[in-house]
């Protein structure tokens, strides 16, 4: 076995299982940075070596994923080319070459041809990709029939519908759908207790949304707080607005935890995971406004991108902003900060997103992803070691169950931003605030008012070398048990109540005036609110006492008079 000392243990196990079988077909899933690809190359020059097969032929989702793998195996030996045409001639010094998906739909005749001249051995990598569309599907079957041995990889859970994976084995259950059947699994929660990735710790931010709807009402709303769907989706959208001051706040904090991370560790990086491009491009904005410093902008259609991906991975930029280049096997392993500011939120795309943050380096190592505090976001959260199998022809009865067909839930999310579409201009988000709500982790939640405000305590979380998973859980549960002592401990004080209101009274007539100051300059929300804390002071408008919120409605009031004037 080449470089089998090299081998974690699951690896090893993966890889013991496989010589002892033999299979012409086999599944592995494992948690992403898990070290699928090491595995997977283990067992290709194995089979080389062994003269078992002549051919290396490797399918990825993407043209990045292609040079990826070509440079994974070229560190243990195997040449491969990444950028071989399908009609090419393979040259002499490559052993095998990568293509994607999409590349063998167009032509797998020209593929199955190559993989019939040759013993060849094919790895599918995110194989459940087979399953995206039927062309993808009917290609991959075509083409890699004739191989003499097909691994299949994937690292995150398999989409719900009625798209069959080739080579994959599915079992019949009692409700008449089908389940895929795994060779060898290697979850999450098992790699977390291994050392091999990082807990990811979730910081959910709520706060007050402002918006007006298609039929021309404004809505004030807490995100989070229980709305029927479409208003739960139009709350979304007003806190990832780039005017709004949700997005700044968030980016703020999400920078400043970056900060304390990069004294421990220099080059850890972040990530802004955004909707579409204009979003990307906004958020990229008000970052270098934070920061000081563009970040890294990567969109999948624009030429570069892969190389961009590439560069930022290898030096030590703070932050990168992407739509969806980063969202599936791309490797980043300084990746330490994230920021889920998108509206897609199945289970599919939010595994994916996650993985690019679990990649351990060092022990003691946390991941901080911030995130919109919306039930289905936290649930996901929550539920992130759960493990799942592709299913076929599973009846749908809940439009809220996480194993629902996605496809379904897809076609309906699309048709609702087709109608949103057709009245563009009559929702309009108006304004936003953030503040944090609580924090998710190993499955529970630790709200705002469960977290101790001992000095220094919870700034141990995620900083390399001081505590492991086990221990970061210890320290949230006692930390919210000491608060809730003290909180038990208090006197009543019905003057809080009180104070309470005045203090929202106080940031709901901010807002109003930052949204008409808006109106009047143009001036973006988060703008405006960060030239409001900069002449008086204070932390964020959630955070900020009665007399900060009125100093700053005096001070924007004294700006109106002088624009007036």
């Amino acid at each position: 076995m080449t470089r089998s000392q090299h081998l974690r243990v699951w690896q090893r196990e993966a890889f013991d299982l496989y010589q002892r079988t033999q299979p012409s077909d086999f599944l592995t899933v494992a948690t992403p940075g898990a070290g699928k690809t090491t595995f997977a190359l283990t067992i290709a020059a194995d089979l080389l070596a062994r003269g078992i097969v002549e051919r290396i032929v490797i399918v990825t989702p993407t043209d990045h994923l292609k040079t990826q793998w070509a440079l994974a195996a070229a560190g243990i030996g195997i040449m491969i080319d990444p950028a071989l045409p399908s009609r090419g001639v393979l040259g002499s010094g490559f052993q095998g070459f990568a293509v994607t998906y999409a590349g063998i739909a167009v032509n797998p005749n020209a593929y199955r041809n190559r993989i019939e001249h040759r013993s060849t051995m094919v790895i599918m990598d995110e194989v459940h990709h087979a399953g995206d569309a039927l062309t993808w599907g009917d290609g991959v079957q075509e083409a890699c029939e004739p191989a003499v041995r097909r691994l299949a990889l994937t690292g995150t859970p398999f989409r719900s519908d009625d798209n069959p994976i080739p080579f994959v084995t599915y079992a019949p259950q009692t409700d008449g759908s089908k389940v895929s059947v795994a060779d060898y699994s290697y979850g999450y929660g098992h790699a977390l207790k291994d050392g091999v990735v990082r807990p990811v710790l979730f910081m959910a931010y709520s706060g007050q949304m402002h918006w007006r709807t298609r039929a021309g009402d404004e809505v004030a709303a807490r995100l989070g707080e229980p709305l029927d769907r479409a208003a739960t989706a139009q709350a979304l959208r007003t806190a990832l607005d780039p005017n709004g001051s949700w997005i700044p706040e968030v980016l703020s904090a999400a920078h400043t935890r970056l900060l304390e991370v990069r004294r421990h560790v220099p080059d850890a990086g972040g990530l802004v995971i955004a909707s579409d491009q204009d979003s990307a491009r906004a958020y990229a904005a008000v970052l270098a406004e934070i920061t000081g410093a563009a970040p890294t902008v990567v969109l999948s259609d624009e030429a570069g991108s892969s190389a961009k991906i590439s560069e930022f991975s290898a030096g030590m930029d703070p932050w990168m902003v992407a739509v969806r280049m980063v969202s599936e096997g791309v490797d980043v392993p300084r990746l330490s900060v994230g920021v889920y500011a998108t509206t897609t939120s199945t289970p599919l795309y939010f595994a994916q997103a996650v993985g690019r943050f679990v990649r351990a380096r060092r022990k003691g190592e946390t991941a901080s992803i911030f995130v919109p505090s919306v039930p289905r976001l936290l649930a996901l959260a929550s539920d992130l070691e759960t493990q799942r199998d592709h299913v076929v022809g599973r009846p749908v009865k809940d439009e809220d169950d996480l194993f629902a067909a996605e496809a379904e839930l897809i076609a309906k999310a699309q048709e609702d931003q087709g109608a949103s579409d057709d009245l563009l201009g009559e929702y309009r988000a108006l304004a936003s605030d953030a503040d944090f709500d609580r924090l998710v982790y190993d499955g529970g939640e630790f709200g705002y008012d469960s977290l101790s405000d001992d000095e220094g305590e919870l700034d141990f979380l995620g900083i390399p070398g001081l505590l492991d998973p086990a221990q970061v859980a210890e320290l949230l549960r006692t930390s919210r048990a000491k608060r809730a002592q003290a909180k038990a401990a208090e006197p009543s004080a019905p003057a809080a109540d009180v104070a309470f209101e005045k203090r929202g009274e106080l940031r709901r007539e901010l807002q109003a005036l930052v949204g008409a100051w808006h109106h009047r300059t143009g001036a973006p929300h988060g703008v405006t609110h960060s030239r409001l804390r900069s002449q008086c002071g204070g932390p964020a408008a959630a955070q900020a006492s009665t007399e900060q919120l009125q100093a700053r409605i005096d001070a924007l009031r004294t700006w109106a008079l002088k624009a007036s004037g």
